[in-house]
């Protein structure tokens, strides 16, 4: 029987930070709703069709939210179109003049990200948040250990946690004067020891959602295993929200990073979990090529089940019982395949892809179809 049910590992649940619940556009952020995976476009927003396709990837890879930067008037300009061509919300990216903002939150942005402080005076901060209520736009606050307020600086030496969050609830205090509540915060840094301090102190004294980030981690495996081990930290004590992975990389990458942390502490399903070994001399076929093959190849399955690529049979069998299917190396070019934990079939080298493909296709089939029905006897259907 497989693992993957969270009520079957009482020793792996992970008790949530309870937040208050925002909505970015049609995607709720907090309170009970699942951690959503953002990310964000490098394209120049004025190219429209670049930045549509840009974000037409990342929807492909499961993206809940995604950034687009809005630097001057032709990238406002350009959101509209951007906004009504995706299937997902925008979040417009707006850090010092107040008019983006306002031009931002007219051209249908779901979100703003700004720093409050940043953008001028008190009646600067009051026109970008009447924006953002006229037009059902949340707000992020981005604090940035790379861009804190001189003040703070001078009152705290350097960036530390106690200087990230100040800034964070002097920034929440802007918009709490214009009563405005629909806010979610960020305390980035790209020092992980500094962002799991910051978000943990934040965490004790506010309710709002949090948006959890390792700014500028580096390149695809760098910055993977620095945010993992930063966000994953905070992730395990329960806090976050919703999560970008900033990554030197093709935005999708960060949503496929994203979901495969949220996957691996149980908080998100999607798509297949490979379960597979680093292959040695005892493997029965080339098992860095075929895992390699078979997540490029099952990328396009959206329905949470697990697959196990095992080299040979010390682990392979036990590791099997535990997937929805499971294939172990064999002599002679013959390989065990397993259904829901048991021996089943065996199959040859030269069919073995094809024949897992077909596999995982029909399951994932099999298991949509075995949805549907539930919720029609729910529905009375």
């Amino acid at each position: 029987m497989s693992l993957d049910n969270p009520s079957l590992r009482p020793w792996r649940d992970i008790e949530r930070r309870q937040s208050r619940q925002i909505m970015v556009g049609d995607v709720a952020v907090g309170g009970n709703a699942p951690i959503s995976v953002q990310s964000m476009t490098n394209t120049p927003t004025p190219d429209i069709k670049g930045t549509v396709d840009q974000i037409r990837r990342c929807e492909e890879a499961g993206v809940d939210i995604i950034r687009v930067s809005c630097p001057d008037e032709d990238s406002t300009a350009a959101l509209k179109q951007i906004v009504r061509a995706s299937r997902v919300p925008i979040v417009a990216d707006i850090h010092f003049h107040y008019k983006r903002g306002i031009e931002a939150a007219e051209a249908g942005a779901a979100c703003l990200r700004i720093n409050p402080g940043n953008i001028g005076s008190e009646k600067r901060v009051k026109e970008v948040v009447d924006a953002a209520k006229s037009n059902g736009c949340a707000i992020r606050i981005g604090v940035n250990a790379g861009s804190l307020e001189k003040d703070l600086l001078e009152k705290y030496g350097e960036p530390c946690p106690e200087a990230l969050v100040e800034s964070a609830l002097d920034h929440i205090k802007l918009l709490q004067d214009q009563d405005f509540h629909e806010y979610k915060v960020a305390v980035k840094a790209s020092d992980l020891f500094l962002a799991v301090a910051a978000y943990s102190q934040l965490a004790d004294v506010v309710d709002c959602p949090l948006h959890l980030g390792i700014t500028e981690a580096g390149g695809l495996i760098g910055g993977t295993v620095k945010s993992a081990i930063g966000m994953g930290n905070l992730l395990w004590s329960g806090i976050g929200d919703t999560i970008r992975v900033s990554l030197s990389a093709e935005p999708e990458e960060e949503v496929r990073v994203g979901y495969e942390m949220l996957k691996a502490l149980g908080l998100r399903t999607r798509g297949v979990r490979v379960v597979s070994c680093p292959s040695c001399a005892r493997q029965g076929f080339d098992v860095i090529r075929t895992v390699q093959t078979l997540e490029e190849r099952l990328q396009h399955i959206n329905t949470p089940l697990s697959l196990s690529v095992l080299g040979c049979v010390v682990n392979g069998p036990g590791e099997a019982r535990e997937t929805d299917i499971g294939l172990t190396g064999g002599g002679n070019g013959k390989h065990m395949i397993f259904l829901s934990g048991m021996t089943d079939h065996h199959v040859q080298d030269d069919d073995m892809i094809e024949h897992i493909v077909g596999l995982v296709e029909k399951k994932a089939a099999e298991i949509e179809a075995g949805t549907s029905e539930s919720m029609d006897v729910k529905h009375g259907k």
